[in-house]
């Protein structure tokens, strides 16, 4: 299907605001509420393998990601570099990497095509495949997308790693551009029938704009915005792996 400019514009612009915006002297850092409903950080989907590392007191997590992955001013800043950062302050004993691959501007299949090789180099025991976005942009046919995303799994699954899928941005700019739920219904779906745990970030972020945490609206609070979000993402991640990795309070701190 042919790609709506709006859409696109409207995307970007939001991109932009947590993957790459430059800093504003007026932007006062102040701690964020980074409080999550226990619903969106519990799922019934173990992480085996995860279990296993924290277990060998070793664990590598592969990001595949997009843009809003990234922070430009800083790696360890982006969500990824905090959900290392905040698994290693869990996890004193525990040797953890979180290593990122960058798959911008691709489709969930163009993106399913080379999982298995990346697990192959990398072997991670958990892969956290962040998607739908740039389906979304492209209005990639929802049938195509799920599809996508079921082969995807599969072979992450069957190359020996665990899955955790991440779901779209929110952005109350974009939400009346673009139709969002057929991609989010398609990877929960996905989630379910293969049983991967899936951290819905589009949920998470809907939560803290509802409640006033940040002003996703807005788009003049640059880089500590950014950070912020991008903080309590990797805070959240954290605990979700963490809980479905049936980790016990005598394996933390």
């Amino acid at each position: 299907m042919k790609s709506n400019p709006v859409t696109i514009l409207g995307l970007i612009v939001f991109a932009g605001l947590l993957a790459a915006v430059p800093a504003r002297a007026d932007d006062a850092a102040a701690p964020a509420n980074c409080e999550v409903p226990a619903y969106l950080l519990t799922t019934e989907s173990p992480l085996s393998r995860v279990e296993d590392a924290i277990n060998h007191r070793k664990l590598d997590i592969l990001v595949v990601g997009s843009r809003s992955s990234t922070i430009n001013a800083s790696e360890a800043s982006a969500y990824p570099g905090r959900l290392q950062a905040m698994l290693q302050e869990r996890l004193p004993k525990v040797a953890v990497s979180v290593s990122v691959e960058l798959q911008i501007k691709k489709t969930a299949e163009e993106v399913a095509s080379s999982l298995v090789k990346l697990v192959e180099a990398k072997k991670p025991a958990l892969v956290i495949w962040q998607t739908g976005t740039y389906d979304a942009m492209r209005s990639i046919d929802p049938d195509d997308f799920r599809s996508a995303i079921g082969e995807g799994v599969a072979a992450l699954q069957n190359a020996g790693a665990d899955v955790v899928l991440m779901n779209l941005q929110y952005s109350p700019r974009t939400e009346t551009m673009i139709s969002t739920p057929p991609y989010l219904d398609n990877m929960r779906v996905v989630a379910q029938e293969h049983n991967v745990p899936l951290f819905d970030r589009f949920a998470i972020m809907h939560h803290w704009s509802d409640s006033g945490d940040f002003d996703l609206f807005s788009t003049s609070h640059g880089l500590d915005l950014a950070k912020r979000v991008h903080d309590c993402l990797g805070r959240a991640l954290s605990k979700f792996v963490i809980e479905a990795a049936h980790v016990s309070p005598a394996q933390q701190n």
